[in-house]
């Protein structure tokens, strides 16, 4: 039950400390609980409730010894009446109260010393469940079932605690009787509390606040907390407090704007939060220039390889791994993000110029270069990093992080593994880029191209032996022209890759057509690849769905590709190969001996056919050493078992030339130039050249 005492409360209001002072009478007389006042050995004071149970509820007070009431209030000492030596503490008693018509009623309660001078003490005490009055148990249970914390205060006085609030709390009614509840579950950081409640309480008759509260143990609460006054008799003479635990909300509220400011996978921040830290530390770069920041933009180079080969799973575990070795390579104060999908992104703050920023980049692609372990096996991902600083420029942190976009797009161009730094003139290819990517975009969508053949001939006898695919752009008047300055647009934008899948696509249908019409007629399609088609993780996984798909025979499918293709890195170009042969195609070099250098291809790479220059070609009918150099690699190419193909053959002294050395097959104008599919298959049909 509560007590009464004298302290100063978490609110206070003016109003005498006199005990006997008509307001506190009335706040005492509203209690449901017996409130005795003793002074000198005697009874001096009763409150309402005490007054009804001794059958005196509207006669006057008179003052009458202690022990004529409270039989064994003081068990064990000589004189009952003797006030005990105490703490400021209340302490519990239990005794017989002498009421009304001669009944003796169990009682327990709190007994507190006031003043040993005055020899004064407040005693509070409530009968037993079965003895206590209807009304006064009916209050009791009411608040002894809210769940909140109630507390009533009055003056500086702590009058009553219900149940709840020990049990959010910790601290019982005994120990907080009369106490100062700011020196209980009031932290120092919330002491200026009291004065602002007042304030709001005095203008607005109630306050209400969310706050944080201090427990028995020294834990902290997350509470709200309400107070409104009390009145007596038209008077305000106190306050009642009220706690509600919202600790659990709290926690929800923070998770919630957790996960709405964070990617659910790696817990790194997501795009948002992103920008918003990226908005912080242009700002601070705005106000102290010696202090600039930039941008990191990274996206791995073999993501979806992995995922279609490894399945999601193991890609979701290369994903955290990736934040995980973000966040060790940086910095405490830079923050790295994942954008979405296989594109992470970095704020470095507090750098002076680009050389900086290069040394953070370094670390972060050191990190990415070593292998990942999932489910046990090394993985090799690689990352293309993009890198631009801050400058005057970047009105907005979306244009910091579009440069960085934009050379990191340069650094995958460059074959990945590596990282750019963003600068005016990238900006301005990267303008000229996007245009000429629209345009390309526009011809990709009205479907404006198709392939068209040119056919390759046996030299010794002029027969039909297949066709090369070849793009070709259809004009708005109907006429068609090359391909090959669009192609350079969708090697720098990389729609090569989606336009080679096509042509894949394109090719293997035009083969199971014409094996259905010309069933006798066994021809080979080749189709170009470029360099970035070539290594682009997907490009074997692609070439196998589509041979799955279509059901296309894949020994008549021959795949050129450039020696300089083939010589950006000739250990992975073997690797490449070699899983396209395991799919059962055939593989070629073409533009082979532009360079006259790598002749170690013919005998390291796994190779079925080279494309000789069209420039050593013209060279054929004119003698010298040029000569001399082409009928050695037509040699070299029929001794090491690799078929060889005379391109851009012109005239007829160059056809009878190439005879002479013995070069088997062969191709250009002279022959036939590129035709459309239905003239393709009538040279099909017809089976060999005629000149």
């Amino acid at each position: 039950m509560g007590i009464a005492g004298l302290a100063r409360g978490e609110m206070s209001v003016n109003l005498p400390e006199n005990s006997d002072s008509v307001q506190q009478q009335a706040v005492l007389d509203a209690l449901p609980a017996l409130v005795f006042l003793q002074r000198e050995g005697s009874i001096v004071s009763a409150n309402a409730e005490a007054r009804l149970v001794l059958g005196l509820a509207e006669a006057a007070w008179v003052p009458r010894p202690t022990e004529d009431l409270l039989w064994g209030l003081f068990p064990g000492t000589a004189e009952p009446q003797t006030l005990l030596a105490g703490s400021e503490r209340a302490r519990p008693f239990h005794a017989t109260l002498a009421a009304a018509g001669g009944h003796l009623l169990p009682v327990e309660g709190t007994y507190r010393l006031l003043s040993a001078e005055l020899r004064e003490a407040v005693i509070v005490a409530h009968l037993s469940d079965r003895e206590q009055a209807p009304k006064s148990r009916l209050m009791e249970d009411v608040l002894a079932s809210i769940p909140e914390a109630i507390v009533i205060v009055h003056g500086v006085h702590v009058l009553y605690t219900n149940p709840a609030f020990t049990q959010m709390f910790g601290y019982t009614a005994e120990e907080v009787s009369g106490g100062n509840l700011r020196e209980f579950i009031v932290p120092e950081t919330r002491q200026h509390e009291n004065a602002m409640l007042q304030k709001m309480v005095d203008e607005y008759s109630r306050a209400a606040m969310e706050t944080v509260r201090q427990t028995k143990d020294g834990e902290l609460v997350d509470v709200s907390l309400m107070a409104a006054p009390l009145a007596v008799g038209g008077a305000n003479v106190g306050y009642v407090l009220t706690y509600r635990d919202i600790g659990m909300r709290k926690q929800m509220e923070a998770r919630l704007q957790y996960d709405a400011m964070h990617d659910a996978l790696t817990g790194l921040p997501n795009r948002a939060l992103f920008l918003d830290r990226l908005t912080l530390a242009m700002n601070r770069r705005a106000r102290r220039r010696d202090q600039n920041c930039g941008v990191l933009f990274l996206d791995l180079d073999r993501f979806k390889e992995i995922n279609d080969t490894l399945g999601h799973a193991a890609g979701d575990l290369l994903l955290v791994a990736v934040a995980k070795r973000l966040n060790e390579a940086l910095r405490p104060h830079d923050t790295a993000a994942r954008l979405g999908g296989d594109e992470f992104a970095v704020v470095v703050e507090n750098i002076l110029d680009a050389s900086d920023l290069c040394i953070v980049a370094t670390r972060v692609l050191r990190e990415m270069l070593r292998p990942f372990e999932i489910f046990g096996n090394p993985v090799f991902a690689g990352a293309s990093i993009g890198a631009a600083m801050a400058g005057p420029d970047h009105a907005a942190p979306e244009l910091l992080i579009r440069d960085a976009d934009f050379a990191m797009y340069r650094a995958k161009q460059g074959g990945g593994n590596r990282f750019e730094i963003f600068d005016r003139r990238l900006e301005v290819h990267a303008s000229s880029l996007q245009e000429r990517e629209q345009g390309l975009r526009a011809v990709l969508d009205k479907r404006e191209f198709e392939l068209w053949y040119q056919p390759i001939y046996r030299l010794i006898n002029g027969k039909l032996e297949g066709f090369e695919s070849l793009l070709r752009r259809r004009r708005a008047d109907g006429s068609f022209e090359s391909f090959r300055e669009l192609l350079s647009v969708a090697e720098d934008t990389g729609l090569s890759i989606s336009i080679g899948r096509e042509t894949m696509n394109d090719v293997c249908r035009q083969l199971l057509h014409w094996a259905a019409v010309l069933p006798e007629v066994d021809l080979t399609l080749t189709v170009n690849l470029s360099s970035r088609q070539f290594y682009h993780p997907d490009m074997v996984a692609q070439l196998r769905s589509v041979l799955a798909t279509t059901g296309a025979r894949p020994s008549s499918l021959l795949f050129e590709m450039s020696e300089s293709t083939l010589s950006d890195n000739p250990d992975a170009a073997v690797a490449i190969l070699q899983r396209m042969i395991d799919c059962n195609v055939r593989v070629a070099i073409d533009n082979f001996g532009s360079n006259l250098a790598p002749l170690n291809h013919l005998v390291r790479l796994p190779i079925d056919m080279v494309k000789l220059d069209s420039k050593l070609t013209m060279t054929a009918a004119t003698g010298g050493r040029h000569a001399a150099i082409l009928e050695s690699l037509i040699h070299l190419g029929r001794s090491l078992g690799v078929r060889v193909v005379a391109q851009g053959i012109e005239t007829l002294d160059q056809l009878n030339a190439l005879r002479r050395m013995g070069c088997e097959l062969g191709q250009g104008h002279l022959l036939s130039r590129a035709v459309e599919p239905n003239k393709a298959q009538r040279l099909a049909e017809q089976g060999y050249w005629i000149g």
